[in-house]
């Protein structure tokens, strides 16, 4: 890179660094959500989804996981060579999903015990290894912990989004057991919308999630393409 061309990036990257936050929001929540644009940590977000109560637990502790495993791999990034980066950075997410689910078993047993093998499964959620080798090990500790919030609220977002309406489907209720997650006094959070000797068992089931996961990605992208044309009218 010649003398010109290294001051001309420099300029570019102090113009971008203005909105840098900006993007990271709209990547992590909206343009690249690792839910439903990358497709990324499918097995959980459907598998314990059937509840807003499981599918908030996931979210925070992968919130949790993928914030701190960014800023970790961030401070070191430098230190690791870059043959072994990849066992590193999966040593770094293990200890963190090792501590959160520690904390779990100890002050929120019954979700514990719901969210089952999914919590461990964490270590190999393809988004957190993901923002750790693409984004974390080359930026600084302040964009890889953004990075790592906004991924994770949109990760959550999604987990919530799919949860109510899988819950409300199946049992007619929302933020059922949540107690389990806050504590006794969250109890009364519990709305029951309607009551039936038979329950909708579809939306409870895997097969629901898919159905449901598919017509929330079909509403983002009628979203995108209505957004994307009225741009296209606009600059006409």
């Amino acid at each position: 890179m010649t003398q010109e061309t290294a001051i001309a990036a420099e300029k570019v990257e102090q113009v971008d660094a203005s909105n840098v936050y900006k993007e990271l929001t709209l990547q992590g929540l909206w343009k690249n959500n690792p839910g439903i644009v990358q497709l990324l940590g499918l097995c959980p977000l459907l598998a314990v989804t059937n509840t807003v109560t499981n599918a908030l637990g996931l979210g925070l502790a992968t919130l949790f996981v993928v914030t701190f495993s960014n800023i970790l791999v961030s401070l070191v990034r430098k230190a690791v060579p870059k043959a072994i980066r990849i066992p590193v950075f999966i040593m770094i997410i293990a200890s963190l999903v090792s501590s959160i689910q520690l904390l779990m078993n100890a002050y929120t047993y019954q979700l514990y015990l719901s969210l089952g093998i999914f919590i461990p499964l964490i270590v190999t959620n393809c988004m957190v290894i993901g923002r750790a080798e693409a984004f974390a090990s080359k930026n600084n500790v302040k964009h890889a912990a953004f990075d790592g919030l906004m991924m994770g609220l949109g990760f959550t977002a999604v987990l919530i989004l799919l949860g109510a309406s899988r819950e409300i489907l199946a049992q007619g209720t929302l933020f059922y057991g949540i107690e389990t997650l806050l504590g006794n006094w969250a109890s009364f959070m519990t709305i029951t919308f309607y009551e039936s000797e038979t329950n909708f068992l579809f939306a409870a089931l895997p097969p629901g999630a898919f159905l449901i996961m598919g017509l929330i990605i079909a509403a983002k992208n009628v979203i995108d393409n209505t957004i994307e044309k009225k741009k296209i009218a606009h600059n006409e």
